[in-house]
């Protein structure tokens, strides 16, 4: 009999996004039962898949390859208690299995021979039923049927990590190597609820409706009696042993996430790519025991600490929440007419590595549209890749999206200054696109860039979400040509950097 898997776990078998299967699930080419599906209509769904080539299979190869290295054993698999626990599991449910075939075994060989006694007496019809026992005893123990292939490689999947599910919002993710449970959920794109991630403020507590889960981190934090006993646990200090159902708090958007002030410091301030002399990637570090929740497409205000004339600035983050401590941010050089003190200082080298710096936010809700499943595409102009960079690693983490789009138009030299990362995306990505535009006018290349998305949409606009950002005489007509194309206001979402 056929495994059922969630789709998380289907599409790690098989290689291809939840989005996509998602998309298969729609259109019928792919029965679902309960948010499940069945192995065998898998690999009917998807009749070129390879298991020596496709993919968690590869993952595991490239394991095997490097099987002694000790980074390796590190990042991918999980400590050896939590991997003995996983072992046992899996030789409890094999034993039970063997256990329930036996008895089967032993009902169906009492009938036989309770058949043969009464065959004698009893009408042509028991003589019948006899021989087909016979045959069919025969047929399973000649059979050379091949083993349930991917129901194997999901069960090996299941000791290299645990499979989790949210409630009330029903989201699911994967617990890897020696990840905590926030750490997992975050890198997976969930906007869980939590503090300092170190085991010190208490506000990742969540509750174990089933499966089980082990201490892996030390905290301070100390639930009351009444919490443990009612199954709440640190998510930054637990990892899941077994395949695990959470009741948590998440975010439902930027009104969720709380004002923050944090003191970090410079990591680096470089020009990104050897091109682009007039962009410079900031990289902000914030402490191990302070991180920055954030939304993916939100802004932080920037200020020089210590130096008493108010520098500050403020820039959508560049970089996707799941790393929440290393933060990204994209700075133009700042034009003839342009006043902007903070950046300035940066390209002038008055802002060097090890400095410290205030980061106070998040501001904007220019986010992702909560569980929308829809296509989506994204339009910048120059840096109004930032903010779109973040979405589109968060879309990537979240792995729910059917395709998504990237059109980018440069005003400037070094305007596709991320162009080699886009080329890699659409590379690497069958579900992802991207297309390169230039121009010298932001409000001119903003409607060649509409025009270019709906003629590619080909109709089908109405179906999607579209992000733009960028300056505003680019984003107000790239909006007006797309609304102007049929794409209705409420699938519209526009930045002006």
């Amino acid at each position: 009999m056929s495994q059922h898997l969630t789709l998380s776990r289907a599409a790690q078998l098989i290689g291809v996004s939840r989005g996509a299967l998602q998309r298969k699930m729609r259109d019928g080419e792919l029965p679902s039962h309960d948010g499940m599906v069945a192995a065998e209509d898998l690999l009917r769904a998807y009749p070129e898949f390879d298991l020596k080539e496709g993919g968690a299979l590869e993952r595991v190869r490239k394991i095997k390859e490097e099987a002694f290295g000790r980074r390796v054993m590190e990042r991918v698999l999980p400590s050896s208690e939590v991997l003995a626990q996983r072992l046992f599991a899996q030789s409890q449910e094999l034993g039970d299995l063997r256990r329930h075939l036996a008895h089967y075994h032993e009902l169906v060989l009492a009938l036989q021979a309770r058949v043969a006694q009464t065959r004698a007496q009893t009408p042509q019809a028991w003589a019948e039923l006899g021989e087909m026992l016979e045959r069919g005893l025969a047929e399973v123990l000649a059979s050379s049927e091949p083993p349930d292939a991917l129901g194997l490689m999901n069960d090996m999947l299941k000791v290299m990590s645990a499979h989790v599910t949210v409630h009330p919002s029903g989201r699911q993710f994967l617990v890897e190597g020696h990840d905590t449970l926030l750490k997992a959920g975050i890198g997976a794109g969930l906007a869980l609820n939590y503090g300092c991630g170190n085991g010190n403020c208490g506000l990742c507590k969540a509750r174990v409706v089933s499966g089980e889960v082990r201490r892996v981190q030390h905290c301070d934090y100390v639930l009351s009696e009444a919490e443990r006993l009612q199954g709440y646990v640190l998510l930054c200090a637990h990892t899941a042993v077994s395949d695990v159902v959470l009741e948590a708090l998440e975010a439902r958007g930027p009104a969720d996430i709380p004002e923050q002030r944090i003191a970090a410091r410079v990591k680096s301030v470089a020009p990104i790519g050897a091109h682009a002399v007039d962009t410079l990637l900031v990289h902000v570090q914030t402490p191990r025991s302070n991180r920055l929740r954030f939304l993916a497409g939100q802004s932080v205000t920037l200020g020089l600490a210590g130096n008493g004339d108010d520098c500050s600035a403020t820039y959508p983050v560049a970089s996707c929440p799941c790393d929440d401590r290393n933060l990204h941010f994209h700075v133009a050089r700042p034009g003839e007419e342009d006043a902007d003190p903070f950046a300035e200082r940066l390209f002038s080298g008055a802002l060097k590595a090890g400095q410290e710096i205030s980061l106070w936010g998040p501001w904007e809700d220019f986010t992702l549209a909560a569980d929308s499943g829809r296509p989506l595409i994204f339009a910048a102009c120059d840096t109004g890749f930032a903010p779109i960079n973040s979405l589109i690693e968060h879309a990537l983490a979240v792995d729910a999206a059917e395709s998504l789009a990237l059109y980018w138009l440069a005003t400037r030299t070094d305007g596709h200054y991320r162009d080699n990362q886009c080329r890699a995306w659409a590379d690497a990505l069958d579900h992802f696109r991207y297309a390169p535009l230039r121009a010298r006018d932001a409000g001119d290349g903003g409607r060649d860039t509409a025009r270019a998305i709906a003629a590619e949409c080909a109709g089908a606009l109405p179906r999607h979400d579209v992000y733009l950002s960028g300056p505003s005489a680019f984003v107000a007509a790239a909006a007006a040509e797309l609304e102007a194309a049929g794409l209705p206001a409420s699938r519209l979402h526009a930045r002006v950097i």
